[in-house]
């Protein structure tokens, strides 16, 4: 596999990942090691891409601990804007 294929494929994996934590499939944590491991992925994109990841990703884990929504910790904010950085990767890999 070309780093090219690697880093789509491992783009393709996190979205199914972000799905399956939105049905309960998987925890926050389990997304988290998931997409840190995605090396492939994160030297295929722009520098900028992997602060911005692991800042959604540690806000991700912490809302976790929170049973209700929270202004400060809404997940239904934080899958979203996991959802436009899965968008803009995409498109930086011009799927």
């Amino acid at each position: 596999m070309t780093a090219e294929t690697n880093a789509i494929a491992q783009l393709q994996a996190l979205q199914d990942a972000l799905l399956r934590l939105e049905d309960g499939s998987i925890s926050a944590s389990a997304l988290n090691e998931q997409a840190r491991a995605s090396q492939a992925l994160l030297a295929a994109l722009p520098e900028r891409y992997g602060p911005v990841l692991l800042q959604l990703l540690d806000r991700l884990e912490s809302s976790a601990l929170f049973t209700e929504e929270s202004c400060s910790f809404s997940q239904a904010d934080l899958h979203e804007h996991l959802r436009g950085w899965l968008g803009k990767a995409r498109a930086q890999l011009g799927m």
